[in-house]
C-alpha cells in the first residue's frame, strides 16, 4: 500500500504536468487581437460612428470607440499610444505628421461649411469688435487655425485679441459667466453660446474646404489590422446611408448622446457636408486627390501663421487603399 506522502507527491507531479501542457497549448493558440481603438471627441461629425455601433454595423470585436471630452485630449491619447486612430481635422493631421507620428487618413468624415465658428457677446457684430478682448480657444491646432483665419480675413493681427486656452467643453460656462468675450467653437457648444445671447462673428462658410475632418490610423495598421480598418469604413457608410434614408430617426438616435433633439441635430448637420463613398475616393485617391490640392493650400497658410513647425508630404498622408477595396 502506498504511503500517503507518496500519493500526494504523485498528485502534485500530475498536476504540474497538466499545467505545463495547458501552458504549452496556450502558447500555441493565437490570441485574438483587441478591437481597433478609435478616439473621438464630442462633435456632431463623430456621431455616425456611434450610430453605426447602435445599429449593430460596427463590430466591437473589430472596432472600439473611445470618447474624450475634447479634440486636444484625443490628440494626446494618440501621441501616448492609448488609441490606434482618431477622428481628426486636416490641420491636426499635419501637426502629428510634422512631429513624426506617421498618421494616415483613410476616410473623409465631413467638410465644415458653417459648423465651426467664432461666437462673440451680444452687441458684437464683427471680428473687429474683439480688439483687445478675450477669446477662448481649445488647446489643439484647429481652434488656433480658425481664429488666425478669422483675424486675417478681418484685417487683424493675432496680437489684437487675448487668447484664453480652454477645452471645448469648458467654453460655454466660461462664456455664460462672462469670463471670456468670445470663443472659437462648434456644435453642440456653439448652440449653447448662441442661446446664452452670443452672436456669430465668423464661421467656416468664409473658408470653404479648409476645415476637413478625417479618420486617421497609424501607418503600420493599414496592413497589420486591414480587416478592422475595413470594418470601420463599412460601418461608417452603413450609418451614413441610414442617415440619408431616414434622417429624422437617425438624428433622434444621435441627438440622445449629445442631449439634443432631432430637429436641432439636423439643423446643426446643415453646417457640414458628409462625402459619399465615391466622393471620398476622389478626395483621397487618384492621380490628383482633391484633398491634396486643398491640403497644400492649408499647409502653406499654417506655415505662414506659424501653426505648423515644418512642411509635410501631404499626398503621403492620404491612404485611399482600404476604401478602394470596398464594394461601391
Amino acid at each position: 500500500m502506498d504511503h500517503p506522502l507518496d500519493l500526494a507527491r504523485r498528485r502534485w507531479a500530475l498536476a504540474g504536468a497538466g499545467l505545463m501542457t495547458l501552458a504549452a497549448l496556450g502558447g500555441c493558440t493565437r490570441q485574438a487581437q483587441p478591437g481597433l481603438r478609435i478616439g473621438t471627441n464630442v462633435w456632431i461629425g463623430c456621431e455616425p460612428l456611434y450610430l453605426a455601433r447602435e445599429l449593430g454595423k460596427l463590430d466591437p470585436a473589430h472596432v472600439q470607440l473611445v470618447e474624450y471630452p475634447s479634440a486636444s485630449e484625443v490628440l494626446r491619447a494618440f501621441r501616448n499610444q492609448a488609441i490606434d486612430g482618431m477622428v481628426i481635422s486636416l490641420d491636426e493631421l499635419f501637426g502629428l505628421a510634422a512631429d513624426g507620428f506617421d498618421p494616415r487618413a483613410v476616410l473623409v468624415v465631413d467638410v465644415s461649411h458653417g459648423a465651426d465658428a467664432v461666437i462673440g457677446r451680444a452687441g458684437m457684430k464683427s471680428m473687429r469688435d474683439l480688439a483687445g478682448k478675450s477669446v477662448a480657444v481649445e488647446g489643439g491646432a484647429l481652434g488656433a487655425y480658425v481664429l488666425s483665419r478669422a483675424l486675417a480675413l478681418s484685417g487683424m493681427q493675432p496680437g489684437d485679441v487675448r487668447v484664453v486656452h480652454l477645452e471645448s467643453n469648458e467654453q460655454p460656462a466660461a462664456f455664460e459667466q462672462g469670463q471670456v468675450d468670445a470663443a472659437v467653437t462648434f456644435d453642440p457648444y456653439r448652440v449653447q453660446m448662441l442661446r446664452a445671447g452670443g452672436h456669430t462673428l465668423f464661421d467656416s462658410t468664409h473658408i470653404p474646404g479648409e476645415i476637413v475632418d478625417l479618420v486617421a490610423v497609424r501607418k503600420n495598421l493599414l496592413h497589420e489590422r486591414a480587416p478592422a480598418v475595413a470594418a470601420l469604413l463599412i460601418g461608417w457608410f452603413a450609418a451614413v446611408d441610414f442617415l440619408r434614408n431616414d434622417p429624422k430617426d437617425a438624428a433622434r438616435r444621435m441627438g440622445i448622446r449629445l442631449q439634443t433633439g432631432a430637429d436641432q441635430f439636423l439643423q446643426a448637420l446643415q453646417g457640414l457636408r458628409i462625402p459619399t463613398q465615391a466622393e471620398n475616393l476622389a478626395m483621397l485617391g487618384g492621380s490628383a486627390p482633391a484633398l491634396a490640392q486643398s491640403g497644400h493650400r492649408l499647409m502653406n497658410l499654417m506655415l505662414e501663421a506659424k501653426l505648423l513647425r515644418a512642411p509635410v508630404d501631404v499626398e503621403s498622408l492620404l491612404a485611399p487603399g482600404p476604401l478602394s477595396k470596398l464594394s461601391p
